[in-house]
């Protein structure tokens, strides 16, 4: 007797005193893995509620992965859902050579070129792919590097080798960017701002899917959107948006992957903007 009971102390203290035992047992287990949730805080009361439940119940039969931003200054809401999850750019990313390009320039007290207003107009509208590793190249890492670190996205890691739509981006830095370009700031100036917006507001109708849908009709839209498949991961499909006018003056960023198909991305995106554009009206 006195042996077992100090076995099964020994077998305790050292479980104890690792403190791994248990904790590596229950993790194993899948009813232990932590299901991210979404988060939301408002300063209008019941808004945060409302925008969590409606969120949660627009994914609730969505296969794939999904990150969610949202940042509303009207009623100072945030809402997100694995805010640093890194995903693969696509075109998404073109936003941010943009203002990388502006950042630069007004660093240099410069205008653009002719040249680079037409490659800039057909990255964004278009997302011309052409255009976008054009304007890479010309900037290099060192100065995309450089707008990234002025924007504190310090979570968006550049692709290499020009593979720009393999940048490394999550819902927090995109976030960050929208904030950026939708109010003053010291990063980019007003007309550097305006001109990304009007870019924006002017892509193809083809290529204004995800965040616009369900946007109130009085609202200005803004969006840019990336799309790529690949072999692992399936369908990266995104959607960044802006929307102001009418007292509205909100952004958001979802970002998703492991989808089966594009349109299966977009219906996803799609249903989560529905549900943020009626809670916020």
């Amino acid at each position: 007797m006195t042996q077992w009971i100090s076995r099964r102390a020994r077998v305790l203290a050292a479980g104890a005193g690792a403190g791994v035992l248990i904790p590596v047992l229950a993790a194993a287990t899948p009813a232990a893995a932590a299901t991210p949730t979404v988060s939301c805080t408002s300063a209008r009361a019941g808004l945060a509620d409302k925008l969590k439940k409606d969120i949660t119940a627009a994914l609730a039969t969505r296969k794939g992965t999904v990150a969610v931003g949202l940042y509303d200054r009207t009623t100072n809401t945030t809402c997100t859902l694995r805010a640093t999850s890194a995903f693969d750019s696509a075109s998404s990313v073109k936003v941010t050579v943009l203002a990388t390009l502006l950042w630069d320039a007004k660093k240099h007290n410069r205008y653009l070129t002719t040249r680079e207003t037409t490659l800039a107009t057909a990255m964004i509208t278009k997302s011309d792919n052409d255009a976008t590793s054009t304007l890479w190249r010309q900037l290099g890492l060192t100065k995309i590097k450089g707008f990234l670190a002025a924007a504190g996205m310090t979570q968006t890691k550049p692709g290499a080798n020009n593979y720009w739509g393999l940048t490394q981006e999550t819902v927090t830095d995109e976030q960050k960017l929208l904030k950026l370009v939708t109010a003053k700031n010291s990063v980019l100036s007003d007309n550097s701002r305006a001109y990304i917006l009007k870019l924006m507001n002017q892509v193809i109708s083809s290529q204004r899917w995800g965040t616009p849908y369900g946007a109130p009709s009085g609202a200005t839209v803004h969006v840019k959107n990336g799309w790529l498949q690949r072999s692992t991961h399936g369908w990266r499909v995104h959607s960044l948006g802006t929307f102001n006018g009418g007292g509205r003056d909100y952004m958001m960023s979802v970002l998703t992957q492991d989808n089966s198909t594009m349109s299966y991305g977009i219906t996803t995106i799609q249903g989560v903007a529905k549900a943020i554009h009626k809670d916020l009206a």
